[in-house]
């Protein structure tokens, strides 16, 4: 047994080494390996347990100016790149909706410094270029000596205003609107008669506005140019009762241009208290809220008191007013064409678009931070308190600071005193008494920050604001249109930000539309209304 043992291992470990084993495929040399891919999940859990990251794609860009810049290096888009209508976006905020993308950012950059409706201006126009009288022009000099050339608005609309047309001015926020429908009034109410009916106030000129602010700040720019021509300004603001009503319009001498909101007139038709027999110049500003479901039952009833004139023929006998019609706005969202109906023929308008209606302001940064809702206010403090060191060490603006109830405007007030942040509110449910002069006061720089809804948002003046911070994201684009449109004016000394706190899915949802209009250059979608179909004039 022990003479024959090894022979019999020396076998078995030979059949053992040379035979095949069970499931091996032998290949040959010239043939390639199998490939193994490992998923990409196992991938990034092995790296996290290394501590080390991914490398980054290569970024194959151009250097150059930047239109979108992005955290994420691979998504930035130069400023000579435009995608066409159809081209597939790589959206900065695409995975948003995510909870693992919070602290993620993108920026829209400034594409030129100056407002659009600045651009293209020759340095030999002038208001007298226009059609308006010497006396309309030294008024002008007198009330705002700042104001030097008109804006592309107001070249386009004065003079087919003084033709007597009925204008519906589409342009973008702080183009100059409000000069380019008041200088053309006085100078209308210049040339007819004042009939006097002995009886009620009868203003010759009226004004309608969605808010007591806008009324505040249309009337402070009137009031200085009828000054100034013999012509007499008033406001009559709502949130006041009857007794206040009937002392404003009892003033003498009696009214020629009237700057009211609607509830405040329907409470003075209703009782009486003021006539629009003699109107014979109408002026809807803001006319999309005005025109919309809040306001629509008092405007017709206003409407259904005026006599707006058939055409230019109706305007030219002055014992027999028409009023002429004018509606102005920054938004005119899908559907608004049929509200317009209810006013005026669209035959019987002229219609005045810009260019850059509807349209990311190209002269303005915007930036869009994902925030959980939580740290919204710890970033909130963070920013005021960086722009008040700006403030203090340099020339800087002012700050708007919108929420999107008046809830919020209250309580992060309590919190903003808790940091020492001095500051001013303005919201919907304050009592008109303590509503009034607020953004005067804001404007006049007692305070450099104002908390606010979007009351603050509409028509208002902001040429001394320098950054509006969205604390909530607009509910609506053209929400976001006028929110942003407080920064970047005609008129402002200081350049623009936005920067706005993205929390919940459907602002994730608002912030891609926004992304997407501005790689593409184009306009925010569902706002391209029927207002440039009839006569469209581009400016």
């Amino acid at each position: 047994m022990d003479l024959t043992r090894p022979p019999r291992l020396v076998w078995l470990a030979s059949r053992l080494l040379l035979a095949p084993r069970r499931g091996l495929v032998v290949r040959r040399p010239d043939e390639p390996l199998p490939v193994v891919r490992i998923p990409r999940a196992l991938q990034r859990r092995q790296e996290q347990r290394q501590g080390g990251r991914s490398p980054q794609r290569l970024v194959l860009a151009r250097p150059g100016p930047l239109l979108i810049s992005a955290r994420r290096p691979e998504l930035n888009q130069p400023a000579r790149l435009t995608l066409g209508r159809w081209e597939s976006a790589p959206l900065a905020s695409r995975g948003w909706k995510n909870r693992r993308s919070r602290r993620d950012h993108f920026s829209i950059e400034r594409a030129q410094h100056e407002a659009p409706a600045l651009r293209n201006l020759s340095s030999k126009s002038s208001f007298a270029d226009l059609g308006l009288e010497p006396r309309v022009l030294r008024a002008l000099q007198e009330a705002a000596p700042e104001v030097v050339r008109p804006t592309t608005v107001q070249s386009s609309t004065i003079p087919s205003l003084l033709r007597g047309c009925h204008i519906l001015c589409a342009a973008e926020t702080g183009s100059g609107k409000t000069l380019g429908y008041l200088l053309p009034l006085v100078q209308r109410l210049l040339g007819q008669p004042n009939l006097d009916s002995h009886s009620l106030p009868a203003p010759r000129g009226l004004v309608l506005v969605p808010s007591r602010e806008l009324a505040e700040q249309v009337r402070a720019v009137a009031q200085p140019l009828g000054s100034s021509l013999g012509l007499q300004v008033r406001e009559l603001g709502g949130g006041h009762g009857m007794s206040r009503i009937r002392m404003q319009l009892s003033k003498q001498p009696p009214v020629d241009v009237l700057v009211a909101t609607p509830g405040a007139l329907w409470k003075a038709l209703k009782s009486q208290l003021i006539s629009l027999k003699q109107l014979s110049y109408l002026v809807l500003d803001e006319a999309d809220t005005l025109l919309d479901e809040s306001f629509l039952e008092l405007m017709d009833y206003i409407l259904e008191k005026s006599y707006i004139a058939e055409g230019p023929a109706d305007l030219k006998d002055p014992f027999n007013p028409k009023a002429q019609l004018v509606l102005v706005g920054a938004t005119f969202p899908e559907g608004v064409g049929q509200l317009l109906s209810k006013v005026a023929s669209p035959d019987s308008l002229t219609t005045i678009t810009s260019s850059k209606l509807h349209c990311i302001m190209p002269h303005v940064r915007q930036t869009f931070m994902r925030l959980k809702g939580a740290e919204k206010v710890t970033e909130l403090v963070q920013i005021l308190k960086q722009h008040d060191k700006a403030y203090r060490t340099g020339p800087s603006g002012t700050v708007l600071v919108f929420c999107n109830s008046s809830s919020t405007v209250n309580w992060l007030g309590y919190i903003l005193d808790d940091h020492k942040i001095q500051h001013l509110r303005l919201q919907g449910q304050m009592p008109a008494s303590m509503r009034a002069g607020i953004f005067q006061c804001f404007q006049k720089g007692s305070r450099d920050i104002l908390l606010c809804t979007d009351i603050a948002s509409r028509g208002l003046d902001s040429s001394h604001v320098d950054l509006v911070v969205n604390y909530d994201f607009p509910l609506t684009l053209q929400d976001y249109i006028h929110r942003a449109g407080r920064v970047g004016r005609v008129g402002s000394e200081v350049p623009g930000t936005v920067i706005s706190f993205v929390t919940h899915p459907w602002d994730v949802s608002l912030v891609q539309k926004i992304e997407l209009a501005a790689r593409r250059r184009r306009s925010l979608p569902g706002l391209g209304s029927s207002v440039r179909e009839p006569l469209p004039q581009q400016i």
